[in-house]
């Protein structure tokens, strides 16, 4: 037997597997350096771009806006965002003419804390403003459309800047291919009208909506148009190792860094699948996102090239903050049990509600393993509310999480082939 350790929470789980079980494990290299030296280097040594110093020296009337992610990525940004600031400032920038701009999407806003945490000492002396999809009077329509034709409203602070930073974590991604680079504008600063092609039941259909595919994926090519219609001045990516780690930095044109941190991405995130297993056993990620069953939705698809059809699934996650909005939680209830038919429902053209892109995405696991083989395990949500969530939900209270998942995984492994993907959808295997 194997000790394989999994987050949790901000806790780590370790599950005793079969020497013949197969590991997905990522391969980032341990960093050269601190965080703050690495992401200084990319933006002086740019890609397709000027240095950023000099690339401020061409900054239009209005704010230099620097556009981070929200907590549902774990960008350090406190260890190096007081240093990206501080070049920016070294090109003549006043303190007071940057605004930082939280690319929340279609999730809430970030609290006092939670920014406390994500910008350390930055938090302290910048500015910081959330973006707010439904806030009508933050948006802006800009000229020209997006690839799919839909007319583009934005965040108003990022639309009247005068020069436009955006900063993203690369990873797999089970809906665009990978993360980072134009998804900080759409759908990081977009209005719901403007994602819904984006996010629409159409698109989701298209098997290229997946890990690690960008060429006609078409959630890539609508978020890429939307980006180039509004206008990106400097972009910077950063990777992380499985230790929350920054191992490499990419910055500069907005397509010329993201496809090369992209390419760096796929060679150490998605491993081939030899052979789906009889069952598989992943992670949601650890904090922050396993905080809600709406972001474990992303363990689900990510790990389903590793299981065969009708195979068993053995996903866990936190959920301390509960299913995720409320129209999500609203869809989850309403169309328990019935996924076909809330695919019929969505494929019409008149129907669309915020956050039925996860469900849809979560459907793929239904249809592959079933829900009585989608099992779940969580210490967040209790037995009421997982017999609505469309898994074969097992409720731990607090200390028999690993129990229960000990439990599970010796009856899959009794009973046919096993893999484990300890990162959950930070690894995703390919098939």
């Amino acid at each position: 037997m194997m000790d394989v350790s999994f987050r949790y929470r901000r806790e780590q789980i370790t599950l005793s597997a079969p020497d013949s079980a197969t590991v997905y494990r990522t391969s980032f290299p341990a960093p050269t350096g601190p965080a703050a030296g690495a992401v200084l280097d990319a933006v002086r040594a740019p890609l397709g771009s000027p240095p950023l110093a000099q690339a401020l020296g061409s900054k239009r009337a209005g704010d230099v806006v620097v556009v981070v992610s929200d907590i549902t990525r774990p960008v350090p940004y406190a260890r190096f965002l007081a240093e990206l600031l501080a070049e920016i400032e070294s090109a003549g920038v006043s303190a007071d003419e940057i605004l930082v701009l939280v690319a929340t999407g279609m999730h809430r806003p970030s609290t006092p804390e939670e920014r406390a945490e994500m910008f350390g000492e930055a938090a302290e002396c910048c500015r910081v403003v959330d973006h707010r999809a439904e806030d009508d009077s933050g948006l802006v329509r800009i000229p020209g459309r997006s690839r799919a034709g839909s007319e583009i409203r934005l965040n108003r602070h990022f639309v009247e800047a005068g020069f436009r930073i955006i900063t993203g974590l690369v990873e797999p991604h089970f809906m665009a291919g990978f993360s980072g680079g134009r998804k900080a504008v759409c759908p990081g600063l977009a209005s719901l009208q403007t994602v819904q092609d984006f996010h629409g039941y159409a698109f989701l259909s298209d098997e290229r909506a997946s890990n690690g595919v960008l060429e006609g994926n078409p959630l890539h090519d609508e978020a890429l148009s939307v980006a180039r219609v509004a206008g990106v001045d400097f972009s910077l990516n950063v990777v992380l190792n499985s230790e929350r780690e920054l191992v490499r930095a990419f910055a500069g044109d907005l397509e010329a860094a993201h496809e090369a941190a992209c390419d760096f991405v796929r060679g150490a995130a998605c491993p081939p699948v030899a052979e789906p297993a009889d069952a598989v056993v992943t992670s949601c990620g650890g904090y922050p996102l396993d905080a809600t069953l709406y972001q474990c939705v992303k363990g689900f698809v990510s790990c389903l090239p590793a299981v065969r059809a009708g195979g068993r699934m053995i996903a866990f996650g936190s959920c301390s903050e509960g299913i995720g909005s409320t129209e999500y939680a609203g869809i989850m209830r309403k169309w328990s049990g019935r996924w076909r038919e809330f695919l019929a429902d969505i494929s019409r053209a008149d129907v669309f509600t915020k956050d039925q892109w996860e469900f849809q995405m979560h459907c793929r696991a239904l249809e592959k393993v079933g829900q009585e083989n989608l099992h779940f395990v969580t210490g967040g949500l209790g037995g009421d509310d997982l017999a609505h969530l469309s898994v074969n939900g097992h409720f731990a209270e607090a200390g028999g999480v690993r129990a229960e998942l000990q439990s599970l995984l010796d009856e899959a492994a009794a009973s046919g082939s096993v893999a484990l993907i300890p990162d959950g959808p930070y690894c995703a295997p390919l098939a």
